[in-house]
Order: structure tokens, then sequence, then C-alpha cells
């Protein structure tokens, strides 16, 4: 799709510079989608592209950090790492040396609401793959040898991603467990050490029974390849995986903010202080949420936008400013569940948290008040096509969108039809959006305090 897809982007930033009334119909996302189910419930997408050299195979499985059990946190990514040490016919070591001897790559990861796997791989190694995928959601090895050297991993990636670096786990752990009130939604996702530490090989077991199953997946191939012979192989190989107890999820909803939020901490590390802010967000695939990924594209994306000028070009308080909607973990594509829109960045100590806030509130009221242009929201629709092109033109990126709207919306086509949402967004409900959503009384704020100070958070 590489190729098709890059094209597509490119006409869209040809579109962006010139005049709004010169402006034709921008090119619409061609993605060829095959989908079906198998008996087992494994959900199937594959998307062909001749002219591809490489394969990417993927499988999504509907678990992430925000369901994982109550006593068990840090579980999902666990036993994300469990998952490569083997499987039952695929020894420790397999299935990185396939991958790496074929030239290809390999990576996992654990989100919000999923937990997925992939390999890119010349074509003629997608059996070998296929296989290999098919063998670990059947038979992944599951021991106390595994466990125990899985568990040190893991505890080291905390120490090392979060304990004992600056700026560690904000704000993508401290917003969530500050803005939302529901546990699945607000606890430590990167898990707690002694909760890892005490998961034990039946722990493990049942959670690979409860979850790990090809009727709570999705299987992607994307590509070069014969769909034909890719169909014959999954049903050979993944058809016999035996079907699951249906999966039941936690009630994930979360209660409206009414009253501001705050808090801060030390940290020793951290050389400036960090000023991170988040809102709730309107439910994914809703009107209102299409116009909230347009706000986020006039107020936080790019150097265009709204809080750009405002803190970077004209106030100078920040010179790294990011943000947006799951930012620092996917985009506002990949998950299922309240979310936030938010804003972070260092600042020198010379900077007032009451100055910088005040500076932010004059952005965010300008667009509760006042609705936006005919021409900046264009350019807003122009920058979100721009970059949801650019990320389906890489294969990873194609296949994330196509296994989060299998495993979500049971539609993995819809890719090709997201512009239509944003396209019918007002300048009126814009306007309705900001107001309902980027209230004050709706804010979380989570300062970082550098240095060696002493203190509580606060």
């Amino acid at each position: 799709m590489r190729v098709r897809l890059i094209g597509l982007a490119l006409a869209a930033l040809a579109c962006m510079a010139m005049p709004a009334t010169a402006q034709t119909a921008p090119a619409k996302l061609q993605v060829p989608v095959t989908y079906y189910t198998l008996p087992n419930g494994l959900k199937v997408v594959l998307s062909p592209d001749p002219a591809q050299a490489i394969v990417t195979v993927s499988v999504y499985y509907g678990i992430g950090f925000r369901v994982e059990p109550r006593d068990r946190t840090g579980f999902a990514h666990l036993f994300e790492h469990l998952m490569f040490q083997g499987s039952a016919h695929a020894p420790k070591g397999t299935l990185i040396g396939t991958v790496t001897a074929s030239g290809g790559d390999l990576n996992g990861s654990t989100r919000f609401d999923f937990t997925n796997y992939y390999e890119s791989v010349p074509s003629n190694a997608m059996e070998r793959m296929l296989w290999l995928d098919a063998d670990r959601m059947a038979r992944p090895v599951i021991d106390d040898v595994v466990l125990k050297n899985q568990q040190g991993v893991v505890g080291n990636e905390v120490k090392g991603n979060v304990l004992n670096q600056p700026y560690g786990g904000w704000p993508w752990i401290d917003l969530p467990m500050l803005a939302n009130s529901n546990w699945y939604n607000s606890h430590n996702f990167y898990g707690d050490l002694t909760q890892i530490e005490a998961a034990t090989v039946s722990d493990a077991k049942s959670f690979f029974s409860a979850y790990y199953r090809p009727n709570n997946a999705v299987l992607v191939v994307a590509g070069g390849f014969d769909p034909a012979a890719a169909k014959a192989m999954i049903a050979h190989y993944f058809g016999p995986i035996a079907r699951g107890a249906p999966v039941a999820l936690p009630d994930i909803s979360e209660p409206v903010q009414t009253a501001p939020r705050r808090l801060s901490r030390v940290d020793p590390l951290a050389p400036k202080p960090g000023y991170a802010i988040g809102y709730h967000v309107p439910p994914r695939g809703t009107p209102e949420w299409y116009a909230m990924g347009l706000l986020d594209q006039i107020l936080v994306q790019g150097e265009d936008s709204r809080l750009y000028r405002a803190l970077t070009k004209d106030a100078k308080i920040t010179g790294d400013l990011a943000g947006g909607i799951n930012d620092s973990l996917g985009n506002m594509f990949n998950y299922r569940g309240p979310m936030l829109w938010d804003v972070y960045f260092t600042h020198d100590p010379g900077r007032s948290e009451a100055e910088i806030t005040k500076a932010i509130d004059a952005v965010i009221e300008e667009v509760r008040t006042h609705p936006v242009s005919a021409e900046e929201l264009a350019r807003a629709r122009v920058k979100m096509r721009s970059a949801l092109y650019s990320n389906v033109a890489s294969s990873t990126g194609l296949v994330d969108m196509l296994a989060v709207y299998a495993l979500f919306d049971d539609d993995p086509a819809a890719v090709n039809h997201i512009t239509d949402g944003f396209d019918k967004v007002t300048p009126e409900l814009m306007l309705k959006v900001a107001k309902d959503y980027l209230r004050p009384e709706g804010r979380s704020t989570y300062i970082i305090e550098p240095g060696a100070a002493k203190g509580d958070a606060k």
C-alpha cells in the first residue's frame, strides 16, 4: 500500500497549499479489505498489495491494561512479554530468530484496550509467521522459569522507564490516574511491582485462558501475498484452535467530571518543571468525537496551532509543546472507552503555573466562545487527512487501523470512510463540543516540580 497511500497524502498536502475556494474534492483512501470470521471466532482481515515485497502478519487480542484484574496491575503488560518466550513447537528464540534471519522485524505492545504482536517479513516467509503465531496462540510456554524471568524483565523496565527516569510516567500514567474515577481507567498501567512479582503460573494460565483466545482476537495480513493462499494457510493453522469462553469485559464508563483536579509531585531527576492538562473527550465514533479531533488539530497539532503560537512563538513559555487524543500510546482511532485530550510541556522555572494557566485559558476560551472560521476548519481537515494517510502509509500503521476497526467496530473497511466523519463537522458543532468538553471544571492539571525538594504529592 505504501506507494499508493503516500501519493494520496501528497495530494492532501497539495490541497493544503491551495486557497479554500480552489480546493477540489480530496482523494479517498482505497485500502483493499477482505474480512471474515473463522468458526472458532477469530476475525481475519486481508489487505493484499501485489506491489509490495514484504508482508506484515499481526495478531491483536482484545485485552489491554485498562481491563486487567484489580489485584494484578501490570499483568497485561507482563503477559505481552510472556508471549515471546516460546510455544510448544517453537522453543524460545525461534520466532525472533526466524524473523531476523529473513531480514524482517517484529514487536509487541500493550495499550489501553488491546495487546498486539506483529512480524514484517519478505513475502515468502508469510507461512512461517502464520504457523508461529498460531502455535503461540494455542500453546505458549507458561511455566515457573519463564514467569520468573519475565517478572524480572518487566520489573527492570518499570524501574528504568518510570522510577529512575526523569518525568517517568508523566503524563501518560499520571494524568489518567488523576482525571478518571473508575479504577479501570485510573490505576497504574505499568503495574505495581509487588503485584507483578506476586503473580503465579496459575494466574498466568488463567489470564491466558480468559483473554488469549481466537474469539477475542483479530489476525491481519497486509502487503505482498496471494489472498487465496493466505486463506488456506489461516484455516489450516488457526482453524483448529479451540474457541474460548465469551470474554466478559468490566464496566469502564467514566462519570462526568464536575470540578477541576490538580496534583503535583517532586521529581528529583527532572531538570525543569513540567505542566500537563487533560480533558475528557466525547465517545469514540460520535459526531462530537470527530469534532474533537479537529479541535485537536486547531489547538495543538503543528506550528500553526493556536497553543503553539500562544505558548511557543508569542509567550515563549515552552519549546516542547505536545499533546493530542491518546497521543502518548497511539492515536485517536486505536482505543475503546473513555479517553483524554492532553497538552503537556516542560518550561523555564521562571514561568509560574498561574501565568501558564492564564495563557492556555485565553486560547481555550476563544474556541469555547467563538466559532472557528471556515478557512481554519478546512485547514484542520487537511491536516487530519494528511496525518491519517501518513499513518496508513506504513505497514504497521495500516495493520493497526485495520485491526482496531475489526476488533472494536467489526468493520475494518471503515478505514476507507473515516474522513467522511471529519467532513461533516461544522463550526457550530465544534463550538458546542468545546463548550461541553473543554470546561474549566472538567480539566485536570498535573505539575512536575524539579530538583531535590522534599514532599509528597499535593
